[in-house]
């Protein structure tokens, strides 16, 4: 199976008709894959808590009377640029720390590097080209966004070696990858706020919940490696563990919220969001990858329904 799909220079774990394939001519495409150009769910998944953020502190500079149209709109435009940048180089950090964990791993082993279709000095280049335009993006902000973005990489650097010490590398990866929640309150303000800091927490508990259900693809694989999750770490009983984190992730949303003052309509999108999440717990299928996958990409659902009642709320108080 990863033989075939290295054949055809596609990788086992994304879909086969993904613009990328249609677009891109085929030297390009295994530096695509590097980056998950062919799987867009990361870099959403690492987009909303921005927005969020972004979404959040416009509801309380409306409050004080402060609200900016122009500049709301160019920080939602960076932030989708610089998720999409370093959720590449971030990728590509990650396999090349993962090589020889990806080539033993049967869903992964069809990808670029452990396939041979782009050698580690060129992936390396490559991490470093998209990281210089995540920098390019970050300098846009004022100072103290910028600071707080260079300091974020500090958990992206660990995250990969998380699986090696820990049964928690998920929380490593929610430290990471929530980061943009601190990130839009700090473009508006300039400081952080504890509306802010809540809203980090319940962006954490949430990547902690979503990875586990996708952690559960590799389980057997992680088992026979010594590779450490939260998969493994809830075994066959992963639904009180996702019940308290993404009901975690509901609390500390509406405190956040509460706390940044947000309107009706942010609240009403937040229980249509947490319906969502007790959807995945009650349907969950552990043995079923695909089922997995699926679940995991529905998370992009809630994250937008999140931030649509956000902006729906800014607009509400901007009428």
């Amino acid at each position: 199976m990863s033989t075939k799909s290295a054949d055809s220079g596609r990788v086992h774990d994304a879909p086969s008709n993904n613009w990328v394939y249609r677009v891109l001519p085929r030297p390009l495409w295994p530096y695509a894959q590097l980056a998950r150009w062919d799987r867009p769910i990361g870099w959403q998944l690492l987009m909303w808590p921005c927005f969020w953020s972004a979404g959040l502190a416009a509801n309380a500079a409306a409050s004080l009377g402060t609200f900016a149209f122009g500049p709301f709109v160019f920080h939602l435009i960076l932030f989708f640029i610089g998720s999409v940048a370093m959720r590449g180089a971030g990728c590509t950090y990650n396999d090349i720390i993962d090589h020889d964990i990806d080539m033993a791993v049967a869903r992964t082993r069809s990808r670029p590097l452990p396939s041979g279709r782009v050698s580690r000095r060129q992936a390396k280049i490559f991490m470093v080209l998209q990281a210089l335009v995540g920098l390019v993006v970050l300098l846009q902000f004022n100072t103290f966004s910028i600071l707080l973005g260079v300091f974020s990489l500090v958990f992206v650097a660990i995250y990969p070696f998380a699986k090696r010490f820990t049964d928690w590398p998920q929380f490593f990866l929610g430290l990471a990858f929530s980061w943009g929640a601190l990130m839009g309150w700090a473009a508006q303000f300039g400081e952080i706020s504890a509306a802010a800091a809540i809203l980090y927490a319940a962006a954490i508990a949430w990547t902690v919940g979503y990875d586990t259900i996708y952690a559960y693809q590799d389980k057997e694989d992680d088992e026979l490696i010594g590779v450490r999750s939260t998969a493994r770490r809830f075994g066959e009983r992963p639904r009180p563990w996702l019940l308290a984190l993404y009901g975690l992730t509901v609390v500390l949303l509406f405190v956040s919220f509460a706390a940044a003052g947000a309107g009706l309509l942010a609240y009403a999108a937040l229980l249509v969001a947490a319906v969502l999440l007790f959807y995945q717990i009650l349907v969950l299928d552990i043995h079923d990858a695909a089922q997995c996958l699926a679940l995991f990409r529905f998370n992009n659902l809630v994250g937008l329904i999140l931030f649509a009642g956000l902006i729906a709320s800014l607009l509400v108080r901007l009428v």
